[in-house]
């Protein structure tokens, strides 16, 4: 047996396993699993990524000024306190990098984003998984949990797969009830789907053990570049660039998000179109008798009577064309989520669960 072994937890991490795109032998197949915008980049994001291709041969920016510049004077933050990455994933992984390591705790909630769990046991710190109250975050139960080993708190606000949030006043009054040692982490990737919702900048800015993170994946039609951001205090941005590589994100990558950030009525319009389908798509499950908590993202998180009955409706939904995302890792087995696409879309799987459950012919 070889003597050659990875750090200790490290195969502990199951393989991640992205959305499906495809299934065999079904053509015209609509794709919700992976919370994608419908409508895709803006026409500027996509200008702006063409005119790359004559500047291929040089390096990008290492610090990403023009970016962080615009990210700056549309969300009205600090753009020496702006950091950016291959997706916020990469943020994340910076943050449990640098803050985490054997002996610390690394909180997150019972249905929060897998790579939370991940980048805890990459570093060999301990993940601590703490209950939510009715699929909401428990700040209660949060700082039960919490230890002179806590670390970090993950908290992803709006929550993925679940959709629901807390609000500004519960988010301050955990910050402020941390242990001294502990920071605390908003991930935002579906914060530009809350009208108003400034995704924790507010706080971040009011203390000094909160950091937030944003991503141009979802809302921005991204997701193909991998490109995000983080805001925090200066001393966690400064440690964060001490292991960012200097070369992290493609000058393509950087343009197209450039001019993303600043096509400002695009956001409004998938924002409007998002909040539409959601409402219509909702409301047409329950009246199949398949009920959501209220979500405040681009995705529906769908419950049925049992977890046989979740993937059997899978199952009828990928025969009609339909690929939604089972939910069971995420301690969700009578669920599925359902991302909102376009009018074609939200009606072509309401129709298909409507078929399931025989409501419809």
């Amino acid at each position: 047996m070889s003597k050659i072994t990875p750090q200790s937890g490290i195969l502990d991490i199951a393989l991640y396993q992205g959305g499906a795109s495809h299934i065999d032998g079904v053509s015209n197949v609509v794709k919700l699993s992976s919370n994608e915008n419908p409508f895709g980049p803006s026409e500027k994001a996509k200008e702006a990524f063409r005119k790359t291709a004559f500047d291929l041969h040089r390096y990008p920016s290492t610090d990403h000024s023009a970016l962080r510049t615009a990210i700056s004077e549309v969300h009205g933050v600090d753009a020496d306190r702006v950091i950016c990455g291959v997706g916020s994933d990469e943020i994340l992984a910076f943050i449990c990098q640098a803050y985490a390591g054997p002996g610390d705790e690394v909180i997150h909630t019972e249905h929060g984003f897998a790579l939370y769990r991940i980048g805890a046991l990459a570093n060999g710190a301990t993940p601590v998984e703490v209950p939510e109250r009715e699929r909401v975050t428990d700040v209660d139960a949060i700082l039960s949990a919490c230890t002179e080993r806590t670390r970090l708190v993950f908290i992803a606000n709006p929550n993925n797969p679940t959709g629901t949030m807390i609000g500004d006043g519960e988010m301050a009054r955990l910050a402020a009830n941390l242990p001294e040692q502990a920071l605390l982490v908003l991930d935002g990737a579906y914060a530009e789907y809350v009208e108003g919702y400034d995704g924790g900048a507010a706080l971040v800015d009011g203390r000094d053990n909160v950091v937030m993170t944003r991503t141009f994946s979802k809302m921005y039609g991204l997701g193909g570049l991998r490109i995000g951001w983080g805001y925090g205090p200066q001393h966690v941005i400064d440690v964060l660039n001490r292991i960012r590589g200097p070369f992290n994100l493609s000058q393509a990558a950087l343009a197209a998000a450039e001019a993303s950030v600043r096509d400002i009525d695009w956001a409004e319009k998938c924002r409007a179109e998002n909040t539409r389908w959601r409402a219509w798509l909702a409301e047409a499950l329950c009246g199949h008798g398949v009920p959501s908590d209220t979500s405040c993202a681009n995705f529906i998180l769908a419950r049925f009577g049992s977890q046989d009955e979740a993937e059997e409706c899978d199952e009828h939904l990928k025969s009609e064309g339909v690929i939604v995302r089972r939910v069971a890792g995420y301690n969700l087995p009578n669920c599925l989520r359902i991302t909102i696409g376009d009018e074609a879309s939200c009606r072509r799987v309401a129709h298909a669960v409507g078929q399931f459950m025989g409501d419809e012919t």
